[in-house]
């Protein structure tokens, strides 16, 4: 694929000026896109900073968009939450609390989307803090309750793939976020013909069957049930292979919060007494009211604020994060709810259904046509989903003029500079020219955003590829396209 990318900005860059001037920049992208892997279905558009076209290749047919729902995503949060950004970050807040229960107190965390962490360096948003408060208040507990019925028990969307459940791709969408819903697992080799060394988390009980080898080739895989903690590891490692690394998926994360609480409070003295409960909110249907379990008022609570809206945008757009813009498509609906953006009976607040229904508000709001997109989930997972390329680029151009417009353009990837297009476009005329969300699904390659031409003047473009084959990638003859597109103009 690299030497198909050289191949193919070689070819771009080689177009002499007076070539460019003559030979209509159309029939330029036609003979590029005929390099594609066979099957590739490919949709283009792009327009000019008065809105004129500047390429059109099949702008109102609907494609996967993968990643690049996250574009959407982002934008209808920032529409509907920076005009009241403290009470959005207040309805987000995840708190943990003493109530009193008949005997001793139990510890109570009520997850409301912020993202805690573990880590050892931790300074923000940190669980430690929080359980370190109460191991200063009590030595000994009752029960520990993990409560995310903030958003209704929908972990995983519609339409996406099964195999990617298990993976940090896939993870389980929670008002209770601890690492990200994942876990690290490193597999290192042992002595040969000895078992390979494995680390991960007690949270997961392992069957290790991983053989260390002198020769051959290094091939690990792992499995899990979905619903299980069973995880098997497997295959091979040479004796001087270097660690190998993956991030593991968590489907329960509420059971995971919890888990992760009572070990907290036991490492620092605190006697748990009583047992572990999960707290979910079941989905009831669209108008209805899940009934909210009786909250006891605590004795002492401590609260942590999920990160500033600007700051969350950025850690989904510019790595491409997917449970954190579950999480904010879930809060966008708890907010639109609260405001009733979206009109009645649209889904219960905290579901899917409602933050879905207030990100088509929003795109009502842009002026984007309703037969141009269909969305089943925030991050691009889902294979349900549906934009066309004039949906990409009217919302790339509506965003541009709202006044949390350059927040939302600063959160993009930037070709050659930073996030998922670090090594894209590097070393070529567009290295810190593109600012635009990525997006990679089985048989799909996707890239949107803006881009600055020769001339200086800037461009709002969607470059969509569906039915990739599976040994092969459109990203190539996507970047080709737009050097061609910018040199052109």
């Amino acid at each position: 694929m690299r030497r198909l990318a050289l191949f193919l900005t070689a070819l771009v860059l080689a177009q002499p000026a007076t070539a460019q001037t003559v030979t209509p920049l159309a029939e330029q992208v036609e003979t590029i896109l005929s390099l594609a892997p066979a099957g590739t279905r490919f949709g283009v558009l792009v327009t000019d900073d008065a809105g004129r076209e500047v390429l059109a290749i099949n702008p109102d047919q609907r494609f996967i968009p993968a990643s690049n729902t996250k574009l959407f995503t982002t934008a209808a949060a920032l529409d509907a939450m920076t005009s009241d950004p403290l009470n959005a970050e207040a309805k987000g807040a995840t708190t943990l609390a003493l109530v009193p229960a008949s005997g001793l107190p139990d510890v109570v965390l009520i997850g409301g989307g912020a993202a805690l962490s573990t880590a050892g360096d931790c300074i923000r948003r940190c669980l430690g803090g929080l359980v370190s408060g109460i191991a200063m208040k009590v030595r000994k507990v009752g029960n520990v309750i993990a409560d995310d019925t903030a958003f209704a028990d929908q972990r995983w969307s519609p339409g996406m793939s099964w195999n990617n459940i298990v993976t940090d791709s896939g993870t389980a969408a929670s008002a209770l976020v601890i690492d990200d819903n994942e876990l690290p697992l490193t597999v290192a080799p042992g002595q040969a013909g000895q078992a390979g060394v494995i680390a991960v988390s007690p949270y997961f009980e392992v069957q290790n069957q991983v053989v260390t080898v002198a020769q051959g080739e290094t091939k690990l895989a792992y499995d899990r049930a979905v619903g299980s903690r069973n995880l098997r590891v497997f295959g091979t490692i040479r004796t001087d292979a270097l660690p190998w690394r993956e991030r593991l998926g968590i489907d329960d994360p509420a059971d995971y919060a919890g888990w992760t609480l009572r070990e907290g409070l036991v490492a620092r003295g605190v006697k748990v007494a009583g047992k572990i409960i999960v707290r979910h909110r079941a989905l009831r249907g669209a108008g209805s009211v899940a009934a909210q379990p009786q909250q006891r008022v605590p004795n002492f609570a401590l609260a942590v604020m999920p990160a500033p809206l600007d700051e969350e945008v950025a850690a989904i757009n510019k790595p491409s994060q997917n449970l954190h813009a579950e999480v904010l498509l879930r809060r966008l609906g708890l907010i639109a709810d609260a405001k009733n953006l979206t009109g009645p009976a649209t889904g219960e607040p905290g579901s899917l259904e409602s933050g879905l229904a207030a990100l088509r508000a929003t795109l009502a709001k842009a002026g984007i046509a309703r037969t141009a997109y269909d969305f089943s989930d925030g991050s691009g997972m889902s294979t349900y989903n549906r934009i066309s390329p004039r949906a990409a680029v009217g919302l790339l151009t509506w965003g541009k003029g709202q006044p949390w417009g350059q927040t939302w353009r600063s959160s993009f990837p930037i070709g050659g500079v930073d996030g998922t297009l670090k090594r894209r476009f590097a070393g070529t005329p567009l290295q810190g020219k593109v600012w635009a969300k990525t997006g990679t699904l089985n048989a799909t390659n996707a890239l949107s955003g803006y881009v600055q031409g020769a001339s200086g003047r800037e461009m709002a473009f969607s470059i969509l590829a569906n039915d990739v084959p599976d040994d092969a990638s459109a990203v190539p003859i996507i970047d080709a396209v737009l050097l061609a597109v910018a040199a052109a103009n």
